[in-house]
């Protein structure tokens, strides 16, 4: 019986392995053999998660033909995987991929390393902070004070508590948009948002817009519901979206959904502007697609000058193109897993009736701690300790890679918590993998985007500063000695260090 679940075909490998290449090799840079690159390309693939593990690859003589290379090249590589665990055949079954025994299934997201690991490896991995104290204490005192009279309920509440609903709608007006209790759902995160409103509206098959490049966990969860991902690419540099091509790509592919991050892009941290903000409403509202707009970073501005957009909702009053999606993951703690969505009445139902199949609701105290936030000035203290943490990093962080790695570009963005970084020509996904070696996890390029693009960039969240954020731009610069002179083994060893 054969051993794979899935299958890539042999055009896509080809495409995936040709968005590896490096860049031309320097005087006495020896090249490895074609068949080593070939494995070490598929090997790198699964490793990212981009090749899952147990997926069937293509016969020897279509990958040969794909890539323009000899058949003996691809019999060859095949070989060197099968001998170092990556690769596991059997007559009439194909070839499937694997990992070695003892080394972790490699994750198609970007999970949080766990906390044993933290004392040896610098994990760039999450976007996320240490929550801003004493206010996630206060917050649960508060709540448990809250809590005896919902205690003697059933505790179900799949549209969310009213008061916290009521909360978040007087929020929305106090911003200008007349919002009612009717038009929120509480979710456990952004993430469970996104997945309702995928589920709801983005059946299997159906296309869904996406920018290019994008949150890398919401596009994961986005190929696990079967959607199609259709993608947009951004503009260069912090001015974001290219207005004109979203409505070509709306008008031509006709996407059931599109999904945006305009305040504060993850991963690129561009802010798009009043008039962007109009016309994409414009764009999908013609073309008959919902548009869900991300805005868990919306307050996360951390220069002082910054001037915040409306929020896109602001451009659709009759409600019925935008849902917004909200969290206090990002702003607060991605601990406190509490996300919201706002929507036409008509939707929220849909939504809430639906929630009967998934998770039926969103956890009580947790709720009754970000209604105790919002409802006593917590949540404006803490979110202000929240920038005023991740501006210092940023200006850290930035300033260690400028040191440390004079040949990365990038831009600072003004907000948000992340900086995309192009790697001078270097391999993202190999800066990864030599990244593991010398202690430093960072989130290759590919991750963000759709069928390996991106492979030229990196991601850096603002989540170290002072003396770890210059000792992760150094394990960085280190991992890109070792990609550049093209070593495949080795490395240098990572410095136990504790923050």
């Amino acid at each position: 019986m054969a051993q794979w679940t899935s299958a890539v075909g042999a055009a896509q490998m080809a495409r995936l392995l040709g968005s590896q290449q490096d860049r031309p090799a320097g005087p006495g840079t020896r090249r490895p053999p074609a068949y080593r690159a070939l494995a070490d390309g598929i090997r790198l693939l699964v490793l990212e998660g981009r090749v899952p593990v147990a997926a069937r690859l293509p016969a020897e003589r279509e990958l040969a033909l794909a890539l323009s290379v000899s058949r003996t090249t691809v019999a060859a590589a095949y070989e060197a995987l099968r001998g170092e665990g990556f690769l596991e055949s059997r007559r009439g079954a194909g070839s499937w991929t694997a990992v070695p025994a003892g080394n972790p299934v490699p994750a198609r997201g970007l999970e949080p390393l766990p906390p044993e690991a933290l004392g040896s490896v610098i994990d760039l991995g999450c976007a996320a902070l240490p929550a801003p104290e004493p206010w996630l204490t206060r917050a649960v005192q508060g709540a448990l004070e809250e809590l005896p009279p919902y205690a003697h309920t059933h505790g179900d509440y799949p549209a969310g508590l009213p008061a916290l609903r009521a909360m978040i709608a007087d929020r929305y007006t106090q911003r200008g948009i007349a919002t009612m209790p009717e038009q929120i759902m509480v979710t456990t995160g952004a993430m469970g948002a996104i997945d309702a409103i995928c589920h709801l509206f983005g059946g299997r098959g159906e296309r869904i817009a996406v920018e290019s490049p994008s949150y890398a966990n919401i596009l994961q969860l986005m190929r696990e519901a079967g959607a199609r991902l259709v993608p947009v690419a951004m503009a260069e540099g912090l001015t974001g979206w290219d207005v004109d091509r979203w409505r070509q790509v709306l008008r031509e592919a006709a996407p059931r959904i599109a999904y945006v991050v305009a305040d504060f892009h993850n991963p690129t941290g561009a802010l798009a502007d009043d008039d962007q903000r109009r016309r994409l409403v414009d764009a999908a509202r013609s073309a008959g697609t919902v548009l869900v707009a991300d805005e868990t970073m919306s307050e996360l501005w951390l220069d002082e000058d910054v001037e915040m957009p409306r929020p896109v909702c602001a451009f659709d009053p009759a409600g019925s193109t935008v849902i917004t999606v909200g969290s206090a993951s990002k702003a607060f703690w991605a601990g406190m897993r509490i996300g919201w969505v706002r929507a036409a009445p008509d939707v929220i139902r849909s939504l809430v009736a639906a929630r009967a199949y998934a998770d039926l609701g969103t956890p009580v105290l947790e709720q009754l701690a970000v209604n105790w936030l919002f409802g006593t000035g917590g949540w404006e203290e803490a979110v202000e300790l929240r920038r005023a943490q991740a501006r210092q990093n940023r200006d850290e962080l930035v300033g260690a890679v400028r040191r440390e790695l004079p040949g990365w570009e990038f831009e600072v963005p003004r907000g948000g918590l992340t900086l995309w970084v192009r790697t001078g020509g270097l391999s993202g996904s190999r800066l990864a993998e030599a990244g593991e070696r010398v202690g430093v996890r960072v989130p290759s390029g590919p991750r963000f985007g759709v069928d390996g693009a991106f492979e030229g960039y990196v991601r850096l969240p603002f989540t170290v500063g002072g003396a770890v954020a210059e000792e992760a731009a150094a394990r960085l610069a280190a991992a890109a000695r070792i990609v550049e002179t093209g070593g495949t083994s080795g490395g240098e060893a990572p410095r136990t260090f504790v923050a």
